[in-house]
């Protein structure tokens, strides 16, 4: 289909860049040049105008047939031309689905409608029906591109181009053909197209496609950049570390193309009903146009039919399954707007209902880095020795523990000195340093070499040292609560969340401090990532009838993200752990975005079942009338067209909120 397309475009508006490579490989004809992207663009404008132009032709004999005074046959005829060229597609399109076994559709609503309107002489009524039927459906489908191009928009970062370094040259290249180690250079005012490491210059960056965030990043040489980044003011020359299809950028929009198969229950429920709601209003019609002239005096069959056939008119669903889809469709990409990445509309959905939401800790509600906060020496050895032996003992360990102590001692580890190394799995490491055995660990290295140590503080996670089998004390590593944690905790707590929960593999003492700082419920201390998986079943027992949802880091949660009801990634750009494990991808560390995702979800909720009772409401009322004899065919069109504009109209309210 996308083939033929290219080829009529390439026939009628002659795009040179890619005539060629569609003649001799038409599957891979995928050409980015502008020529070719304009003739696109002017095939969508032309078909429109085409419409545009076909119903003004039907409205001006239309409107010659209404007004003048005109001979029976030709006034008839000019009538049959007019609803020919307004809806003879209609006609045509009913045809061909009632051939695939497709009948209870608005196509066949409408033809048997304007058809029956026809055949009991109602001329005007026909004509008019279907012309402001199509009017309306344009409008429409207008409307339904602009939100779908608003959306596209919010989304838009996906690169067109790469300026691969080659030696001295610069040359213009497709994304995808720069692999891993190549060196691309990016201009000011260009997409970062692929994700690498700064090795030259330093610039300020524009996040905001993929964080939401619309203050700027700083970013100099060694720094790691990502796909969809925009380069502001400097000129960058980075070592790309991803092949496209790998990118941060790639994967993001896969995931929101296939958001949209995964629908909400609303949805579901709306596609059922349609299903079984669309017959059973056109035998209800059948029963109008037949019963009441047999039963009732005076009642003719004309009039009846009549009323049937505005029945017919008012029952078509579209104004449920157009608007519902493109409301949630909309409210995804007003998550995407604000950093957030939802997976599917059942995700989305499923948010507005929660009741239990469980933290993990450690990079989700803290900052995940780990600082040296105190350092206690005893037994004659001084604070600085103390603190060298502990770095040249985790020397080998890539901990963060292990990190926030060589940072803290901040100077270069002579290796030559360290004989020995073993690292006790939980527990610490132990090594020999210039002839002497050194143990750097928790309370239970120590006790398993029989030396006593002291209790410290309980604000953070305690290393002691100890040398030849002699206690020399211990330094204190604390993780800092994030500044956004408390607000998080706070805004969950005025949306009515009625349950707040935290886990972490953290000592007891800690974790307890830390949640009786932000207010949370209940606190599970050190836990293996496997156990949580348990806790988190225990949760489930307790759950009434909301949703669960579990925040964590992405990366060593995996199992208890894929088991809770929404799992949502924190700080997942950049994670591949995050993307593929989550639901929902927070793009940025705030746990306040949690608030935001779910603000998001009820209002969509809220706009959903606004179009739901503004379609049914309308529909019941304008049915009622005209099956009383009330409401004319007029009210039938805007019963159907009307209130399906209406509702995408109110479904686009979504993109404009902030």
């Amino acid at each position: 289909m996308q083939n033929n397309k290219r080829a009529f475009v390439l026939e009628r508006f002659g795009c040179k860049s890619c005539a060629l490579d569609a003649k001799e490989s038409p599957l891979n004809a995928n050409c980015d040049s502008d020529s070719c992207k304009l003739s696109f663009e002017n095939d969508d404008s032309n078909k429109v105008y085409r419409r545009i132009i076909q119903y003004g032709i039907s409205a001006i004999l239309f409107a010659i047939a209404l007004l003048f005074n005109l001979l029976g046959y030709i006034k008839f005829t000019l009538f049959f031309i007019s609803y020919i060229i307004a809806g003879g597609d209609v006609v045509l399109k009913a045809t061909k689905n009632i051939l695939k076994g497709q009948i209870f559709d608005e196509y066949f609503l409408m033809s048997i409608a304007t058809i029956g309107a026809f055949a009991i002489g109602e001329y005007p009524e026909s004509v008019a029906v279907m012309l402001f039927y199509q009017i309306g459906e344009l409008l429409q489908d207008i409307a339904v591109d602009h939100s779908k191009r608003s959306i596209k928009e919010l989304m838009n970062i996906r690169p067109d181009y790469a300026n691969l370094k080659i030696g001295y040259k610069i040359k213009r290249v497709s994304p995808q053909e720069v692999r891993p180690g190549d060196v691309i250079i990016v201009k000011p005012g260009e997409k970062i197209p692929l994700d690498g490491k700064v090795i030259e210059g330093e610039s300020m960056v524009d996040t905001s496609a993929l964080t939401g965030e619309s203050v700027l990043k700083e970013v100099y040489k060694g720094a790691d950049v990502l796909s969809g980044f925009i380069n502001k003011n400097g000129l960058l020359t980075i070592e790309v570390t991803r092949e496209f299809a790998e990118s941060t950028v790639s994967k993001i929009l896969g995931l929101i193309e296939e958001a949209s198969s995964k629908k909400a229950p609303t949805e579901k429920f709306m596609t059922k009903f349609a299903k079984y709601y669309t017959p059973i209003v056109v035998f209800l019609a059948l029963i109008i146009a037949v019963i009441p002239p047999l039963i009732i005096p005076a009642a003719t069959f004309k009039e009846f039919i009549y009323r049937a056939l505005i029945f017919l008119i008012i029952s078509c669903p579209c104004a449920l399954v157009l608007s519902i889809p493109l409301s949630f469709f909309a409210g995804i990409g007003a998550a995407s707007k604000n950093g957030i990445l939802v997976k599917g509309s059942n995700y989305l959905e499923a948010l507005s209902n929660v009741e239990t939401v469980v933290f993990d800790k450690t990079g989700t509600l803290t900052k995940g880095v780990f600082k040296v906060t105190k350092i206690k020496s005893v037994n004659g050895m001084s604070r600085d020795a103390l603190l060298e032996y502990a770095a040249y003992a985790e020397s080998f360990s890539n901990h963060p523990i292990a990190e926030s102590i060589l940072e803290a001692y901040g100077k270069e580890v002579d290796r030559s000195k360290i004989k020995k190394y073993e690292e006790i799995s939980g527990n610490g490491v132990r090594a020999n340093i210039e002839g002497k055995e050194v143990l750097v660990g928790n309370a239970k290295l120590m006790k398993m070499g029989n030396i006593d140590c002291v209790t410290g503080d309980s604000t953070g996670t305690i290393i002691h040292v100890a040398i030849d089998n002699k206690y020399c004390g211990y330094i204190l590593i604390s993780d800092e609560v994030k500044e956004d944690s408390p607000k998080a905790i706070e805004s969950l707590r005025k949306m009515g969340i009625k349950r707040i929960v935290m886990l972490t593999g953290d000592n007891k003492v800690v974790s307890d401090k830390i949640a009786a700082s932000l207010g949370i419920d209940e606190v599970y201390s050190q836990l293996l990532p496997n156990e949580k998986v348990g806790v988190l079943e225990k949760l489930y027992a307790d759950n009434k009838k909301g949703k669960l949802i579990f925040v964590g880091d992405g990366i060593n949660d995996a199992p208890v993200l894929a088991r809770s009801d929404v799992g949502v990634a924190m700080g997942g750009i950049g994670s591949d752990a995050a993307i593929e494990a989550a639901d929902v991808v927070l793009m940025t560390d705030e746990p306040s975005k949690l608030v935001t995702a779910i603000k998001i979800s009820k209002r969509t909720k809220l706009i959903v079942w606004e179009n739901i009772l503004l379609a049914l409401g309308v529909k019941i009322v304008v049915l009622a009338l005209g099956a009383l004899g009330v409401a004319t065919m007029w009210e039938a069109v805007f019963a159907d067209v009307g209130v399906a504009l209406l509702a995408v109209l109110n479904s686009l309210r979504l993109l404009n909120k902030k």
